[in-house]
């Protein structure tokens, strides 16, 4: 933001050397780039922070020296005269896009002569760069400058019907801006249209066939706010970039719209003539209410290290335009201005006062006190899922959220959403939300393989991003992906000592699924008691040749959410066994149908008080098997608490067993 130093001076006595002032608005946040002398006017460079946009125009900046030097402020009144007929007699304007317009204001003067700008106009333009064209435009450019609010000029005559409609854009619309050139525009773009067609894109750039000319003598006023991501993305995709759109892409003033169209019209009157005519068109939502916020006194030594007298805490929030609502012993209650809203916390109040305070008066060797905060559950649980994935030997991985389309479908069995998608400038290729981390973490795994990292064993936790049908942004859920060399089992195995390390008390259990990311037979959905945990299984040999890996591998997602509300953080001790355990084997002839946790449930169910525990040990199919039909090879433990098993016990329990499997699924006990 350039500022000229004359033009300061309209607002605000500088009777300090332009380094010291320079020197001063850097230690409070407007970092000083340069100064350069422009015909004998100094054009001074500052950096405005994104949540300073009241500091886009030379009343911000003015406002900001008026508090750190103690100097009265001057801010024009802007009271233009008016007469003739009301304004809606002469346009009318109508919103039909208010989600993204929340207030759109009109004014009308008539009777104007266009000239070139007076010299004291011109040369506070040219002084910021920027090059004088008429005395109307010049002047929305001068306010904008002034107060940091962008407005538009129109031809009135010009316009079809004489009023305008605020809409998005139709389908195969073009506009040829003021620049000359065409653009085609997409129905997400927010436009300004008369009666039959766009003529400015809202916010970024007015239209040619509308512009203030030579025989203009009826202007319009405009003076909106927009939403700023609308305006943001619009810039972007057509790569159209103006003053305006910089500071419609951030934070203005809401009250401010009145204000610079009141002054615009003021300075046309000045320096064009003409009558304004009565009133002013105001379409838009309520003004948003402004919220109190409270600063506790005691704060601000346990935060900056320094104690700011109260009488001068009181005095800084009062100058900067914080209106005082209430105030005791301990503390002081104040409503920010409208101008100001990137303060809504007390911790904001505090860096205000040590800004301007001066941050250069809190000594070096000051100690401030650390008050250590204790880690919330999803830090602990975390924390806890490291350690056991480390101790397994994965390595965490972070990739980014935006990906290529081919990286972007969900894990989850059935067809896809389509992604959602982000329109910015640096990633042109990867640019869509995805919705699982397993693709991420294979095309990590094929990364390593091509530096020699034959066998990257990953995991990662983030969230993903699922498209809501009717709403604009997506469900952000925490997840847990795994990506290893190892076999469905193997990775199985992991995901058991994760549940075990954690203490969750419910059984998982996986169900065969099919998924087109894993081969068919060798893939499940994971379940903790009845709460669906994710999927697990061993990626396809079609989908390893697309991800060009070379090794097999397989690979789990989890609902992080699910692991945050059943894992048990302080674990119950036990008592170690008292009695030896007792295992047996059984192989089982079995419908090759037959899913292991279906046989694992009637096992678990049959087989005593004494069953402890099943393991699944293989499988196996062909020989002198039927083709319908496979072997089930599986291990249980017997143990009781209070004494030693006999023989006699354990088989009897595995009798019963058999017996069930053989009611329920027709199992024999392999010879």
């Amino acid at each position: 933001m350039i500022v000229s130093w004359n033009w300061l001076t309209d607002y605000v006595r500088l009777d300090m050397p332009v380094e010291k002032l320079t020197d001063r608005l850097a230690l409070t946040g407007l970092n000083h780039e340069s100064t350069a002398d422009v015909g004998g006017d100094l054009a001074i460079d500052l950096e405005v922070t994104s949540n300073r946009s009241d500091c886009l125009g030379h009343l911000g900046v003015a406002r900001e020296i008026s508090v750190l030097f103690g100097k009265s402020l001057c801010i024009p009144a802007a009271s233009p005269p008016t007469t003739g007929a009301a304004v809606e007699s002469r346009t009318a304007v109508e919103v039909e896009a208010v989600d993204v317009c929340s207030r759109f204001t009109a004014r009308v003067i008539s009777g104007v002569k266009v000239a070139e700008s007076p010299w004291w106009l011109r040369r506070r333009l040219e002084t910021l760069g920027v090059r004088p064209i008429s005395n109307i435009v010049d002047v929305t450019n001068y306010v904008m400058f002034e107060c940091g609010q962008p407005l538009h000029a129109y031809d009135l005559n010009r316009l079809e019907e004489r009023r305008l409609v605020v809409r998005r854009a139709l389908p195969g619309e073009k506009l040829t801006a003021i620049n000359g050139r065409v653009y085609e525009l997409e129905p997400s773009m927010l436009v300004i249209a008369d009666a039959v067609r766009p003529v400015g894109l809202a916010g970024v750039m007015g239209g040619l066939d509308t512009e203030i000319g030579a025989g203009t003598t009826d202007v319009l006023i405009e003076a909106a706010q927009f939403d700023a991501l609308s305006i943001r993305k619009t810039a972007r995709a057509l790569g159209l970039f103006s003053p305006s759109s910089f500071r419609f892409e951030r934070p203005l003033d809401p009250e401010a719209a009145e204000w610079a169209s009141r002054r615009c019209a003021e300075l046309i009157l000045e320096l064009a003539g003409g009558s304004l005519h009565p009133g002013v068109i105001d379409v838009g939502r309520p003004k948003p209410a402004r919220e109190p916020v409270s600063l506790r006194f005691a704060q601000i030594p346990r935060v900056l290290g320094i104690a700011v007298d109260r009488p001068e805490v009181r005095t800084i929030l009062s100058s900067l335009g914080l209106e005082i609502v209430g105030e005791s012993d301990a503390s002081i209650t104040v409503r920010p201005p409208s101008w100001r809203a990137d303060l809504d916390r007390e911790i904001d109040l505090i860096e205000e006062v040590a800004r301007i305070h001066g941050y250069e008066h809190i000594p070096e060797d000051r100690a401030v006190p650390v008050t250590s905060a204790p880690r919330g559950r999803r830090e602990r649980v975390e924390s806890e899922i490291r350690n056991v994935l480390t101790g397994l030997g994965l390595d965490e991985a972070a990739t980014f959220s935006l990906v290529e389309d081919s990286l972007a479908a969900p894990i989850e069995p059935g067809p896809a959403s389509a992604p959602l998608r982000v329109d910015h400038s640096s990633r042109r290729r990867e640019n869509a939300l995805r919705q699982s981390l397993i693709p991420s973490l294979l095309a990590a795994r094929r990364h390593n393989e091509a530096h020699g990292a034959a066998d990257a064993q990953l995991f990662e936790i983030a969230d993903v991003y699922l498209p809501r049908e009717g709403r604009e942004l997506p469900d952000e859920p925490p997840r847990l992906a795994l990506a290893a060399g190892r076999d469905f089992r193997g990775l199985k195995g992991v995901v058991e000592s994760l549940i075990t390390r954690l203490h969750v008390a419910e059984p998982l259990s996986a169900r065969p699924v099919e998924s087109a990311l894993f081969a068919p037979g060798r893939a499940a959905e994971l379940r903790v008691g009845d709460v669906h945990l994710g999927y697990l299984g061993e990626i396809d040999a079609g989908q390893l040749e697309r991800f060009e890996l070379r090794g097999a591998c397989a690979a789990a997602e989890l609902d992080l959410n699910v692991l945050l509300d059943k894992a048990q953080l302080v674990p119950k001790a036990r008592p170690l066994p008292s009695f030896p355990a007792v295992v047996r084997d059984l192989s089982l002839v079995v419908d090759r149908s037959l899913a292991w946790a279906d046989l694992a449930a009637v096992v678990s169910e049959s087989a005593g008080n004494s069953f402890r525990a099943i393991e699944y040990l293989d499988a196996f199919q062909g020989g002198n098997l039927a083709d319908d039909q496979q072997s089930l090879h599986f291990g249980m433990t017997f143990r009781r608490d209070d004494r030693t098993l006999t023989g006699e016990e354990v088989d009897l329990a595995l009798k019963n067993v058999i017996e069930a499997c053989s009611r329920k699924f027709g199992a024999k006990l392999r010879g």
